[in-house]
């Protein structure tokens, strides 16, 4: 045998090509090439796949070794945490039986039966108390190809492992796998069937935390087993669980379900049924000025408003092909005149009805079509939750009608509107580019205009983006924009799609300057996306202190005692002249405890008002953040606050 035919060649994320022995494995390449990636190394990408340091590779495999640094290195990390938060419940609770332990977004949970034990908080610091025992233990976490499946069936039903057992029928013929745990002898001390991959030690796992405890079913049915879940988060880093758990309870002081509570927002009622919300008066006004804003910015780009009605006789849905595609999300028929209505789902039919009431030519184009247009759309009742998402919503809807020499321009024009109003709300965002899935409407030449559209939009205004390969709807490419909030969150925010499916459905076409008709080109957009979602998001990215052109009361006049009372109302009528949102406070409460309350409910300005403000017919205001400010003429105050407001900040 040659010594070529003994070696493989695989390509490093620089493009450099590293020749190692044959059967050579992942950690084999990291140790050739130094022994501090070696020490560093907790796993490899193999073209694309994560995989275990102990994988063979293979001639002209592309390569990666993992470290800490690398965020695909989370998967191992938490993956094998949740192994062995699984063996140190079953030495705390030998009686313990182990179901599914999966990777989360942060974390992972696993799932237990234990016989007539609730888990409780303290149970929780013991099993923590012995998850550092085994990561001390430096345990090798090894694959273990079951030879004998049957074998370890019955094996497993010995142990009482009727879940493991199950899960190993059900996958006999997918080449199933143990992970094995080996002490420092090499001794088997605990194991489970898993695909991996893995961490090749526990001695990598320092800093992780036992979150909560939630029940659950087996394979989520509630007639089979009860279980109790456990969540967990784990990090590299004790510094980064500690600032992950900073922001935990941070994310949970500013919960706008919390919040709507302190500052009187919403409410969900029993009576009328979940994910319908109720606005209430301050939270109404904030959502005024933004749809006030909305507007605003809308007529400076030569949007025009419609109204199209709640709801539609259902052939104007199988025209669409909602009936046929989205009809699970729908609500169920209403008869009227003996025929079938439904409530509207979304707007767009709505808006190429209008679009369609008389002949357009290519000197009409573009129309732009906006609607505040409230839509209902059917959700399960586990996922809905707050604000966030609900059954009955506003969309910031808007469809533009355009020739396909226009698009481009088009959206390059609402990458701008959306870069606009993002940046007043105080969010960053990230781009992403979604492309034809694998089932999709129209022609391949259709989608790669389309595409191209919207790469070159993107790129005449610099806007940094990620393709999100086959992310598209099955009718139109889009782009994607994730917000991120004041602690770093993600949100999903702003869409732009070029719809290749509603055009044909309903023959949208123009009059071109040859006289014939041609297929116009539309565009959806949403660049709020609802009005309960955008608006539940800024009461959790404010944390509940909206900035003073939003804030639902923007000054609140504190009179100390009642000989100040009347000035005070002077000063109240002067600033609600100025169409100032004004709350007076003239009950006989100290001022410490008036100042107290408007800062709880987060009213940005105070003008607290004493003997001195009466005899110099002046204000002495108090900011809730940095406090008090220096006294002035209330005019002086009227212009600042007023510029302040003017200008969003």
């Amino acid at each position: 045998m040659s010594k070529v035919e003994t070696m493989v060649t695989v390509e490093l994320p620089d493009g450099s090509k590293k020749t190692v022995d044959k059967g050579s494995t992942c950690g084999d390449l990291a140790m050739s090439i130094s022994q501090g990636l070696f020490r560093k190394a907790v796993g490899g990408l193999i073209n694309g796949e994560i995989r275990d340091l102990s994988t063979p590779l293979e001639d002209q495999d592309k390569v990666k070794i993992l470290t800490a640094e690398d965020p695909e290195s989370y998967e191992l990390l938490r993956h094998s945490t949740a192994h062995v938060m699984a063996q140190a419940v079953q030495r705390v609770f030998p009686q313990a039986k182990i179901a599914i332990g999966p990777t989360i977004q942060d974390g992972f949970y696993y799932d237990f039966e234990i016989p007539d034990h609730p888990l409780s908080s303290d149970d929780l610091k013991a099993i923590e108390a012995e998850m550092k025992k085994i990561a001390s233990e430096d345990q090798k976490l090894v694959r273990y190809c079951i030879p004998d499946v049957d074998k370890q069936i019955n094996e497993f039903k010995s142990q009482g492992e009727k879940f493991k057992a199950e899960l190993l029928q059900e996958h006999r013929d997918h080449n199933p796998t143990l992970y094995l745990m080996l002490d420092k002898e090499g001794k088997n001390v605990w194991n489970d069937l898993c695909r991996g991959p893995h961490l090749p030690s526990t001695k990598f796992i320092k800093a992780f935390k036992l979150m909560k405890v939630s029940g659950s079913y087996w394979r989520g049915d509630e007639k089979k087993e009860q279980l109790q879940r456990i969540y967990a988060t784990a990090w590299w880093k004790e510094s980064d669980l500690a600032d992950y758990l900073h922001r935990l309870e941070e994310a949970e002081r500013r919960d706008h379900r919390k919040l709507s509570k302190q500052l009187d927002l919403f409410t969900v009622h029993d009576e009328v049924g979940p994910g319908l919300i109720f606005w209430h008066p301050n939270l109404a006004t904030v959502r005024a000025e933004i749809e006030d804003f909305w507007r605003e910015e809308h007529r400076k780009r030569g949007y025009q408003f419609v109204f199209t009605p709640h709801i539609a006789h259902e052939k104007l849905y199988e025209i669409s092909g909602h009936l046929e595609n989205y009809a699970e999300n729908m609500y169920a028929a209403m008869t009227i005149d003996e025929e079938p209505y439904r409530v509207k789902p979304m707007n767009c039919p709505g808006h190429i009805m209008i679009y369609k009431s008389r002949l357009h030519s290519y000197r009409d184009l573009p129309l732009r079509f906006a609607e505040l247009g409230t839509v209902y759309r059917y959700e399960r009742s586990g996922v809905l939750h707050g604000m966030l998402r609900v059954r009955g919503f506003t969309q910031d809807d808007s469809h533009i009608f355009c020739r396909p020499d226009q698009l481009e321009e088009e959206v390059a024009g609402i990458i701008d509107l959306i870069a606009f109003l993002m940046e007043t709300f105080g969010y960053k965002f990230k781009a992403y580019l979604a492309t034809k899935p694998e089932k999709a409407l129209g022609t391949d030449e259709e989608w790669a205009f389309a595409i191209e559209c919207l790469e070159k939009a993107m790129k005449s205004r610099n806007l940094e983006y990620e393709v999100d390969e086959g992310g598209g709807a099955f009718y139109a490419p889009k782009i994607d924009f994730k917000l991120f909030d004041a602690i770093g969150r993600e949100w999903q925010g702003p869409t732009v799609q070029v719809d290749l499916n509603l055009p044909d459905r309903f023959d949208v076409t123009y009059v071109g300057e040859d006289g014939n008709k041609h297929k116009a080109v539309m565009v959806h957009r949403a660049v709020l996306g609802s009005m309960e979602r955008f608006c539940g998001g800024l009461i959790e990215h404010y944390a509940g202190a909206f900035p003073t052109w939003l804030a639902p009361e923007q000054v609140a006049v504190l009179p100390i005692a009642d000989r100040h009372q009347e000035y005070a109302k002077e000063v109240v009528d002067s600033l609600r002249a100025k169409l100032l949102r004004v709350k007076y406070d003239d009950r006989s409460e100290t001022i410490k405890y008036k100042i107290r309350e408007a800062q709880l409910e987060q009213i940005p300005y105070m003008l607290v008002i004493g003997d001195k403000e009466v005899e110099s017919k002046t204000v002495a205001p108090r900011h809730r953040r940095s406090g008090d400010m220096k006294a002035m003429p209330l005019q002086q105050f009227v212009d600042e606050i007023e510029k302040e407001i003017k200008e969003r900040r």
